[in-house]
Order: structure tokens, then C-alpha cells, then sequence
């Protein structure tokens, strides 16, 4: 997707060599043009599939997912909750998951009454790193009784290993950028699909 490439090669940062830090438009500051366009694009990709809803986690998964379950049909968006609150219901559907970026686990927790059995779901997150929301997730769609349609991401970090990971599981993964890697605080891109 060349205005997500574009954004990503002006205004994002390398650090080391596997942070990307694309804050400015996609996870602190929100580009609200590009939201809508990689929301179209991964609906564009995904609406044969005819998914049901879009599930997502908290918080920067939240705006590409709505913005791609706008294009879909104004679908609901469920986002799997990272902590308890007093007013969640007892029977959670949950998941473990590392974050990469934090370096801590979370317990992913939905409630099953937004994911009713039998309901095609679209996963969309802002990253793909290690893999491990989106693993977490596919947990809770098939403990719901649900059926997975594929994952949609803004920004796959190719040179970890969640994308291959995914693809070798048989999901139908669809990454709108691909980093290959960081050279001397430059992100490298690799070629469109």
C-alpha cells in the first residue's frame, strides 16, 4: 500500500535493529486519512470472506480495525481487554500473550457474548511482530466457536518470526507493509506484493 510505505519511510525511526517506531501516524498520533485508507485496503482484501465482525486488542489495533469494519459494512469491532475490570463478566474467554514492545505478558480477555458461535471474524492489528496477539487471538475465536476468516495488519516486521509463524498455520495473512529490516536507523521495506 504505497501511502502507508510512503508514511512509514518519512516519518518512521529505526531503533537498534527491531524497533520501528512509526508513532507519528499510527499508534500515538493518528493519521486519520491513512486510517481510512489501510481500513479500505484491508477491506478491499478481506470482503470475500464475508467476515461476521473485526476483533482486535487494546488500544493501537482499535482505529484499523474500525476503520477496515467501516468498509465492510459497518460490521462491530470487539477488542480483546489486556486488564480486569470489576465490571467484566466472570466467564471471559482468554489468552496469553507477550508483547514484544512492552516485554510483558498479557491475559487477553472477551467477553463471549460479543463473539457468538458460529460468527466469521476478521482479526486486524496495528503490528505484526512475534506473533503473539494474533496466536492469542486466533485462541479466542476458536474457543467462541467462531471461525477465523484471516488477520489483517498495517505493519508486518518480516525479519521476526509472527508472519511466518501465521502463513506456515495456513491463516490468510494480508500485511499492508512489510518491514525487512533496520540499517543504520533506516527501515527497509520490502517489495509490494
Amino acid at each position: 500500500m504505497e501511502a502507508l510505505r510512503k508514511a512509514i519511510l518519512e516519518q518512521g525511526r529505526g531503533i537498534g535493529d527491531n524497533i520501528v517506531k512509526v508513532d507519528m501516524f499510527l499508534n500515538h498520533r493518528l493519521d486519520t486519512r491513512l486510517m481510512f485508507d489501510m481500513g479500505r485496503a484491508l477491506a478491499d482484501y478481506f470482503r470475500k470472506d464475508t467476515p461476521d465482525l473485526v476483533l482486535t486488542v487494546e488500544a493501537s489495533g482499535i482505529a484499523v480495525a474500525l476503520t477496515a469494519a467501516h468498509y465492510l459494512g459497518d460490521i462491530p469491532v470487539v477488542f480483546a481487554k489486556k486488564a480486569s475490570s470489576s465490571n467484566q463478566s466472570e466467564n471471559l474467554l482468554t489468552a496469553k500473550a507477550h508483547s514484544f514492545t512492552h516485554g510483558n505478558d498479557n491475559i487477553l480477555r472477551v467477553d463471549p457474548r460479543y463473539l457468538p458461535a458460529g460468527s466469521r471474524v476478521l482479526i486486524v492489528d496495528d503490528f505484526l511482530a512475534d506473533g503473539q496477539a494474533s496466536h492469542a487471538l486466533i485462541s479466542i475465536v476458536e474457543q467462541a466457536g467462531c471461525k477465523l476468516v484471516g488477520v489483517g495488519i498495517a505493519i508486518e516486521k518480516g525479519f521476526q518470526p509472527g508472519g511466518k509463524s501465521l502463513r506456515e498455520a495456513g491463516v490468510n495473512l494480508k500485511s499492508l507493509a512489510i518491514v525487512q529490516g533496520i540499517e543504520n536507523g533506516e527501515i527497509v521495506l520490502a517489495p509490494e506484493d
